[in-house]
C-alpha cells in the first residue's frame, strides 16, 4: 500500500464499496513497516495479531459509511495509554507496563472501529526534541537516516514521513507536535489547550499537555482532529466548546483573501537559520500573492517563555512522575534492603537522565523558599506572554513563522550553537504556555530538508488554521515530496 497516494476519505470509500478489504490495508500497513522500520526505527511495539483479528472482524461487519476510520490501521504515540496493549512512554521504568483502560481519545477511535496499529517512539516521558533520549532506541528521520525526526513525537512523524502508516496520534507540551512535523515535512496539529480530552495521557506538564495528528495532508489532520475532539467529564480541564467539522470547508472554494496574518519579529530573529528564513520568507509572500495581508508584529515576552516553560514544565513533571515509585505498577528494583530502597533504586534505574534533570529541576522551583522566586514568576511571565498574543490577535486573524529555527540536525551531534537552541523552544513554546493552537505544515527545502511553516490559531479557532493551511497547500507541491528512504538526500 502506497500510503503517499492516498488519503483517509479514500481509504474510508474503498472500504464502504468493498474495493480492498481491512484484512489488506492492515497487511499491507505491516508489509511497509517490515520494509522499512528497520532503518527508521519508529515503532516500539507492534500489535500485529490484534490489527489483523480487528480487521477481519470489521471485515465481516463492513464499513458503515458514518464510520471514518472504521478499518483504517493507525499509530499511536507510546504515552497514550492503550488496553492490554504495552506502554512504556519510552522509558526503562515501564518497559513492563500494559493499562488495563484506554485513553480518551483511543475510546472515540475504537467507538469507529479503528486498527491500532502499535506503540510509536518518543522521547522518554514526551522530554526532549530529539527522540534520541528514548530508552529503547533512536528513531531515524526518513529524509537522511543521520539526522533526528525531532521530538518528542518523533516515532510518529517518522513513520508518517516514511509512508509506513496513514496517520499517526502524538502529544505536544513544547512542540512536540509541530517540530517533528517540521522536521519531517508532514503536517502536525496542536489542538486548542482542553479542545481534547488529556485522559489516559501519560502526563507530562499537565497545564501544557495536548494530543493531536500528524499525517500527510491538511484534510487528513482536520478530519481525524474532529474525531478525537470534544468535552470530556473525567479531563477537568476539558472545553465543552462545540466541535465543528473542521474539513467541512476545505474544498476548491477555500480562500485566504482578507486574511490578517501577524509575523512577530522574535520568530525570524537571530539564532534562525538564514536558508530557513529563505523559506518561510518565501511561504508568506505566496500567503500574500493568495490576497491574505501581511504585518510585521512584536511578542515582546518571548524572550522569557523559554525560563518560564521549563520551570513549569519540569515543576509539573516533578509531582506527575512521582506516582512512578516501584510499588504501584512498573519496573521494582530487586536487591533492595527496605521501602525507602525500593523507591530510590526503583526511580535511579528506570528514569534516564533527562527525566532525572527535568525532576530535579521541578522540585527545586517547588520547594519552600525557592517557590515564589521561580514557579511563581514564571506563572506571571506566563500570563504576559498570553496577553501578548491576545493584543495581536485584536486586529489579526492568524500568526506565522517557522515551526524550527534549523533543518533537522545530525543524530548525536546536539545543537552546540546557544542561539540556535534558544530559539527552538522560542518558536514553539510560547504557544502551549499561551493555550493557543498551532500547527506546522510543509513550506519548502532547506539544505534538502523539510523546512516547517508554523501557524497559531486564536483558541478554538483551528477551523481558520486549516483553512489558511489547506489553500497554502492546495497551491504549493511542497506535501507531496517523499524521502528516498536509505540514502541521503
Amino acid at each position: 500500500m502506497d500510503f503517499y497516494d492516498t488519503d483517509l476519505t479514500s481509504l474510508h470509500e474503498d472500504l464502504v464499496n468493498k474495493k480492498i478489504s481491512s484484512t489488506e490495508l492492515t497487511k499491507a500497513t505491516y508489509e511497509n513497516i517490515a520494509a522499512d522500520d528497520d532503518q527508521v526505527k519508529a515503532f516500539l511495539t507492534l500489535n500485529q495479531e490484534q490489527a489483523l483479528k480487528k480487521a477481519a472482524e470489521v471485515d465481516k461487519q463492513g464499513v458503515a459509511v458514518d464510520q471514518l476510520v472504521s478499518g483504517i490501521p493507525l499509530g499511536v504515540k507510546d504515552n497514550i495509554v492503550t488496553k492490554d496493549l504495552k506502554t512504556t512512554a519510552a522509558s526503562k521504568i515501564l518497559s513492563n507496563f500494559t493499562p488495563v483502560y484506554d485513553a480518551a481519545v483511543i475510546e472515540k477511535l475504537k467507538a469507529q472501529n479503528f486498527i491500532d496499529a502499535g506503540k510509536l517512539n518518543l522521547d522518554e516521558f514526551a522530554m526532549g526534541g530529539s527522540t534520541e533520549n528514548s530508552a529503547f532506541q533512536t528513531t531515524h528521520n526518513p529524509w537522511d537516516l543521520t539526522r533526528v525526526p525531532g521530538g518528542s513525537s518523533g516515532g510518529s512523524a517518522a513513520a508518517v514521513a516514511a509512508g509506513e502508516i496513514l496517520a499517526a496520534m502524538g502529544t505536544d507540551t513544547g512542540g512536540s507536535i509541530r517540530l517533528p512535523a517540521s522536521y519531517n515535512g508532514v503536517v502536525g496539529m496542536k489542538p486548542t489547550y482542553g479542545r481534547v480530552s488529556r485522559w489516559g495521557i501519560i502526563a507530562f506538564g499537565s497545564s501544557l499537555d495536548q494530543v493531536g495528528w500528524l499525517t500527510r495532508s491538511v484534510k487528513d489532520n482536520a478530519l481525524l482532529t474532529s474525531l478525537i475532539s470534544g468535552h470530556d467529564d473525567r479531563d477537568l480541564t476539558s472545553s465543552t466548546k462545540e466541535v465543528p467539522n473542521f474539513a467541512g470547508q476545505l474544498n476548491d472554494d477555500t480562500n485566504v483573501k482578507g486574511l490578517r496574518i501577524a509575523v512577530p519579529k522574535e520568530y525570524l530573529g537571530e539564532g534562525v537559520d538564514d536558508n530557513v528564513k529563505v523559506v518561510i520568507q518565501a511561504a508568506l509572500k505566496h500567503y500574500e500573492s493568495l490576497g491574505a495581508i501581511i504585518d510585521e508584529v512584536s511578542l515582546p515576552n518571548t524572550q522569557y517563555g523559554v525560563a518560564a516553560y521549563y520551570i513549569i514544565s519540569s515543576s509539573e513533571a516533578s509531582s506527575n512522575l512521582q506516582r512512578f515509585d516501584g510499588i504501584r505498577y512498573g519496573v521494582r528494583a530487586t536487591d533492595v534492603e527496605n521501602l525507602e530502597d525500593v523507591y530510590v533504586r526503583s526511580r535511579s534505574e528506570g528514569f534516564g537522565d533527562e527525566v532525572k534533570r527535568r525532576i530535579m529541576l521541578g522540585t527545586f522551583s517547588l520547594s519552600a523558599g525557592f517557590y515564589d522566586a521561580y514557579f511563581m514568576k514564571a506563572s506571571q511571565i506566563r500570563t504576559l506572554i498570553r496577553q501578548d498574543f491576545e493584543k495581536v490577535f485584536e486586529d489579526h486573524d492568524l500568526v506565522m513563522g517557522p515551526a524550527g529555527p534549523t533543518v533537522a540536525y545530525k543524530i548525536g551531534s546536539n545543537i552546540t550553537d546557544p542561539k540556535a537552541m534558544y530559539m527552538n523552544d522560542v518558536l514553539t513554546v510560547p504557544v502551549n504556555m499561551a493555550g493557543l493552537p498551532g500547527m506546522s505544515i510543509p513550506a519548502g527545502f532547506a539544505d534538502n530538508m523539510p523546512v516547517g511553516l508554523q501557524i497559531i490559531g486564536k483558541p478554538f479557532d483551528e477551523e481558520t488554521m486549516y483553512k489558511a493551511a489547506y489553500t497554502f497547500e492546495q497551491s504549493t507541491d511542497f506535501h507531496k515530496q517523499t524521502p528516498k528512504l536509505g540514502g541521503q538526500n
